[in-house]
């Protein structure tokens, strides 16, 4: 378990190191630094297991899930991903027309920029949790969403425990916030060769270098109750069952390494990952802590 705790311990870093990248307060758009180019390079889609596929770039991840009725789309990266998304569901061999509904994981440029296009592009719903719409249209201040993109309007308002049900698909949505007020870790039940496994796409818990989780003097809170929202994350992430381990942002779960296993072993499928789930949750909580107890300490002096 330390070798997972490690692990974990080095996503973290690295996702907290590509994040402040991208929300520098001087950065206008997705691609104005040589960190979120990295982030979004192209690379192949493929399938992950079920009737789940990605479709989404180098670290900046889209899981597009297919149904008998139609598909879902999570997430819309950058703006300028969203064309990578469109030519990867087509290699796929599906469309993007196909689309009948885009959820986002959270209201920062890198998952929500592309959102709009493909929305214009594919006519689908746009489904987000409420407490993240504000920031989805452009309303919040930069100190809370960051750098701006591209207004994503939505056409259902969800809350903690909505569903998306489309062709025998659950996808179910757990307000996980703090990354953002309305950061979403959804969860659904996916089939391969008969064996149901119970899915996770989380949406963040880490703490970005920015982001001040008490009120002190000259240092207010991120946004009110943001130590309180983190502290619910945990609580719900925990709770949840997971067998599959996907996630925002490729590193962290480890997605490059991954893909290279299965395509060297197709039999074996490294996303099937419950220890790696709950090794990301220990270090995303210890950062967590970490950052409160320095402020904490902060403030006492």
């Amino acid at each position: 378990m330390n070798g997972a705790k490690q692990m974990a311990a080095r996503f973290l870093r690295c996702i907290v190191a590509a994040i402040f990248a991208i929300t520098l307060p001087l950065v206008a758009r997705g691609q104005a630094n040589e960190q979120s180019r990295q982030m979004n390079q192209p690379v192949p889609a493929f399938h992950i297991i079920g009737d789940i596929y990605y479709v989404g770039a180098s670290d900046i991840t889209s899981y597009l899930i297919v149904t008998s009725a139609g598909d879902i789309l999570l997430d819309g990266g950058f703006a300028e991903t969203a064309p990578q998304i469109e030519a990867n569901i087509k290699t796929l061999g599906f469309k993007l027309s196909d689309v009948k509904f885009i959820l986002n994981s959270h209201a920062h440029l890198d998952h929500a920029g592309g959102i709009a296009e493909l929305k214009r592009l594919s006519g689908a719903k746009f489904v987000a949790m409420e407490q993240d719409v504000p920031a989805l249209k452009g309303e919040n201040s930069a100190r809370t969403a960051g750098p701006a993109f591209p207004p994503a309007i939505p056409d259902r308002v969800i809350h903690d425990g909505d569903t998306v049900q489309l062709g025998g698909v659950t996808m179910t949505a757990h307000l996980t916030p703090g990354h953002t007020p309305g950061c979403t870790t959804w969860s659904t039940v996916t089939r391969e060769k008969g064996k149901p496994y119970n899915v996770v796409f989380v949406g963040s818990a880490s703490v970005l270098p920015m982001y001040k989780l008490i009120d002190r003097p000259g240092a207010p809170a991120t946004y009110p109750g943001i130590e309180r929202d983190y502290e619910k994350t945990f609580r719900v992430l925990k709770s949840l069952p997971c067998d599959v381990f996907l996630a925002a942002h490729g590193s962290m779960y480890s997605l490059a390494a991954k893909r290279e296993v299965m395509a060297r072993n197709p039999i074996q499928n490294p996303f099937i990952d419950p220890w790696g789930y709950q090794a990301y949750i220990i270090g995303a909580e210890k950062v967590f802590q970490t950052e409160l107890d320095k402020e904490r300490a902060t403030a006492a002096k």
